[in-house]
């Protein structure tokens, strides 16, 4: 029994180290939070949905991050409970849009590229083009506009008003539980900060990459050949 026991803990030992050293940007690692609170027709929330926000989607660093997008902003709820939005009620709309797309589309890799389109045509102060995005990206409009027609798109845009924090302008970016205030456009610089895993992400550093996976190979065979070790050790008592 000793031997079997001693087994599983050391393949366990094994599989949780090799885990954490060389799978963890993607399994093992803790993601950084990202969280953006924005309005629709703010030019700067679309400036930096548009411009800023898409440059963690380069090079992988998506799979370092946890990001939330939280289409409310400075928008009141009023007393007879409908929305009073500061650039007016195509504003109340489209966050409608975008929340219901949230909802829908819970996949990061959907919900994104819509709200990005949607945004791009807010940034090129076209915004009644918002319904081409659909087209363009091979997304069944129905599902969107009966959320935002119905009680659902209500519903969500009252949650979306209560995980607002309070904030002193939109965009309003925070990285991991910190308001970056005006400093949103190095958010960047912020999620490197906050990265407390092993694996390197990818434009946080400049180190070679071949090289540290060259040492990862190593450190590998080394707990590999460690384990066995282990393992002899339990059969020969």
């Amino acid at each position: 029994m000793g031997f079997f026991l001693q087994k599983k803990l050391s393949s366990f030992f094994l599989f949780s180290l090799l885990c954490f050293i060389q799978f963890s940007s993607i399994s093992c690692e803790k993601k950084v939070s990202l969280a953006l609170y924005y309005e629709s027709l703010c030019p700067g929330c679309s400036n930096f949905i548009v411009n800023y926000l898409p440059k963690i989607f380069k090079n992988g660093m998506i799979d370092f991050v946890d990001l939330k997008l939280v289409p409310w902003g400075n928008t009141k709820i009023q007393p007879n409970n409908t929305f009073k939005c500061q650039h007016g009620p195509a504003e109340c709309f489209l966050d409608t849009v975008e929340a219901c797309a949230l909802d829908v589309w819970p996949d990061l890799n959907e919900h994104f590229p819509f709200i990005h389109c949607v945004e791009s045509w807010i940034y090129h102060k076209n915004y009644t083009q918002w319904e081409t995005c659909f087209h363009k990206l091979n997304l069944k409009k129905k599902l969107v506009t009966d959320c935002v027609g119905g009680d659902r798109g209500k519903e969500l845009e009252l949650r979306h008003a209560a995980e607002t924090p309070p904030h002193k302008f939109v965009p309003w970016v925070v990285v991991d539980g910190q308001p970056l205030y005006t400093d949103y456009r190095e958010f960047i610089s912020y999620i490197c900060k906050a990265y407390k895993g092993t694996t390197p992400i990818p434009g946080c550093s400049s180190s070679d990459s071949l090289s540290f996976t060259s040492k990862l190979s190593t450190i590998s065979s080394t707990i590999t050949s460690f384990v066995e070790q282990r393992v002899k050790l339990a059969a020969s008592t």
